[in-house]
């Protein structure tokens, strides 16, 4: 005899609670987007709740620091910080594993300098 009597209505009903989590989830992106201001910006993706996993780039240690508790209260969302980036973006967590894949440290910080948000400082901009 088996422990579990109706198998296949288990695995349906977990199936059906899961959307919902998802769903839930979407929600805490789309409000914490909001509420860091990204959802009003023009050059924020619009289809960022499609990505599997959303890489949230952040322009210093103290953004980072702020929103470090998110990083666990939020499915979905990892973060990076990028100090040649002005403001916070975001991208597909898998352009990011595509791009930094098999690179050594220093390859991806030269990396950072143009891409993932970054913008290389001009001399009249060096502090």
């Amino acid at each position: 005899m088996s422990a579990i009597i109706n198998e296949n209505r288990l695995h349906t009903t977990f199936k059906n609670i899961d959307l919902k989590i998802n769903k839930l989830n979407d929600q805490k992106i789309t409000a914490f987007f909001e509420s860091i201001g990204l959802l009003e910006r023009e050059d924020i993706p619009k289809d960022f709740l499609n990505w599997e996993n959303i890489l949230i780039v952040v322009p210093d240690r103290h953004v980072s620091h702020e929103l470090k508790y998110y990083k666990y209260a939020i499915s979905r969302i990892s973060f990076v910080t990028n100090p040649y980036s002005a403001q916070i973006h975001i991208y597909d967590l898998k352009e990011w594993k595509n791009a930094t894949l098999n690179k050594t440290q220093f390859q991806i910080r030269e990396m950072l300098k143009t891409r993932f948000g970054g913008v290389k400082k001009t001399p009249n901009e060096e502090e």
